[in-house]
């Protein structure tokens, strides 16, 4: 059994996703840079602005878990799971994660940025 409440749970968690989703609009943007689109422009304009907001949310979570002193850390990664420590009010728990299940979460993260409406 968890110790650590959902709302909390769901912050560590967007503190594993969004980084990975950070990284893939980054390599994204020196991607469509050199490719042969004939307009560059709008697609760059898209993932630049959803590489901005995906950095502010992930400032944000940073700071909140500096500020609960919540630590998160990558444990051990093979080609089927992934675990994770978390350390949350002294006591330290560890999660496996699937990694498909981490690339559908990342994805569905990148889908949101690129195309929900801005605030």
């Amino acid at each position: 059994m968890t110790r650590i409440p959902n709302d909390i749970r769901d912050m560590i968690e967007q503190s594993i996703y969004l980084p990975m989703a950070v990284s893939i609009f980054n390599r994204d943007l020196a991607v469509i840079e050199q490719s042969p689109f004939k307009l560059h422009r709008p697609y760059l304009t898209i993932v630049e602005e959803s590489l901005k907001l995906a950095q502010k949310d992930l400032s944000e979570i940073k700071r909140e878990l500096y500020k609960r002193n919540i630590k998160v850390h990558q444990v051990e990664r093979d080609e089927a799971f992934t675990l994770y420590s978390f350390i949350y009010n002294g006591y330290e728990e560890k999660h496996n994660y699937f990694n498909p299940r981490i690339r559908n979460k990342v994805s569905e993260i990148m889908e949101e940025y690129l195309f929900k409406p801005k605030k």
